[in-house]
């Protein structure tokens, strides 16, 4: 073995005695502006990164058409629609303490991702508290198409059972069922 850098080894986690997952950690922290965080601060576990409880309160969708899509969100997915208070048709769709901040025509929001989605580029899955076969009869009923399903999938609770649909833009929704709960 030679004096320099061997290829599979990562010199600096060598050097520094920490352990390839805390280098790369180290590494996409410092890529999101998170390079503040002090050295003992890392675990070998990902899992364990950060010490405080972090969850989704929103995420941004994009539509192409505001009174379709409310109807759809609404109708559909059981949102409340929350008004803007612009006097635009405009709103964001909330579901319990969650939100979707809606992007549509007439808007100009700032800031946004550096390539925003176009509408129909979500891919987004609820919980359906219930037999998938009552998600699959309210689809039907709100005359909305079964894409697949119902398929075994895993989601965030591990094992259920998902149907997949699309909204009026070709976003692609899914219904998961743990079960009976």
């Amino acid at each position: 073995m030679g004096s320099g850098p061997q290829v599979g080894i990562n010199t600096n986690a060598a050097r520094t005695g920490t352990t390839l997952v805390q280098e790369a950690t180290r590494a996409r922290f410092s890529t999101v502006g998170l390079s503040h965080v002090k050295q003992g601060a890392l675990h070998s576990e990902p899992a364990s990164i950060l010490p405080m409880r972090i969850r989704i309160d929103h995420v941004v969708i994009h539509v192409s058409d505001w009174e379709r899509s409310n109807a759809f969100y609404r109708d559909v997915l059981g949102a409340e629609l929350v008004d803007k208070g612009d006097g635009s048709p405009a709103r964001h769709y909330r579901f319990g303490d969650q939100q979707f901040n809606v992007h549509g025509p007439g808007m100009d929001p700032y800031p946004i991702a550096d390539r925003p989605a176009e509408p129909g580029g979500a891919d987004l899955c609820f919980v359906w508290d219930g037999p998938i076969e009552e998600a699959v009869q309210h689809l039907q009923r709100q005359e909305v198409e079964v894409v697949e399903g119902p398929i075994e999938r895993y989601g965030g609770r591990g094992k259920g059972t998902s149907v997949y649909f699309r909204d009026p833009d070709g976003s692609l929704l899914e219904f998961i069922s743990y079960g009976d709960e």
